[in-house]
């Protein structure tokens, strides 16, 4: 299962990283911060 969630943190993270290089920074920041919250070294909403 942390596999999964590490996974899907970092997918997030980079389609965050690529959002805000589109020119879509808060849809950038959200998908931020919404992987930094499911990963396992976050605050997992999960858990």
């Amino acid at each position: 299962m942390s596999l999964i969630l590490w996974i899907l943190a970092v997918v997030l993270v980079v389609s965050g990283i690529v959002a805000i290089f589109r020119s879509q920074l808060l849809w950038g920041i959200v998908l931020i911060v919404v992987g930094l919250l499911v990963g396992p070294g976050g605050v997992s909403i999960f858990t």
